[in-house]
């Protein structure tokens, strides 16, 4: 079954870090990445530009209004993901546990992707 760890974060949190703990950070995300690519476990996985450069779409009084920014206020941001397929929500959860974001005040999100076919659900 395939997952989608959505990845949350606060804006710059990374900026209020040392250059050593930055460093063992994005070690640790290298790390967890080598090895789900070297289990097959890895999809895909993207970081997501900074939410200053998002707009949002949507429908306002039967008119399509586009306007810059996330869609709601929050003190954390999506800010990336990683797709995996793993034989379990668990093992799933457990991926997400180890992102060294959840340590810093972040959390990851596991959700189940429906296949074409939408029986999941």
């Amino acid at each position: 079954m395939k997952y989608m760890l959505l990845i949350w974060n606060r804006p710059g949190f990374t900026e209020g870090l040392t250059e050593q703990e930055r460093n063992a950070l994005f070690g640790e995300v290298d790390e967890i990445m080598k090895e789900l690519t070297e289990t097959g476990e890895l999809v895909d996985g993207q970081a997501l530009a900074d939410p200053a450069q998002t707009q949002t779409v949507r429908r306002v009084d039967g008119d399509t209004e586009i306007v810059d920014g996330p869609f709601m206020e929050s003190k954390e941001q999506f800010a990336g993901y990683l797709t995996v397929d793993c034989d379990s929500p668990q093992r799933a959860a457990e991926i997400a546990a180890r992102w060294p974001d959840v340590r810093y005040g972040g959390a990851m999100e596991v959700r189940p992707v429906m296949e074409q076919a939408g029986t999941e659900m």
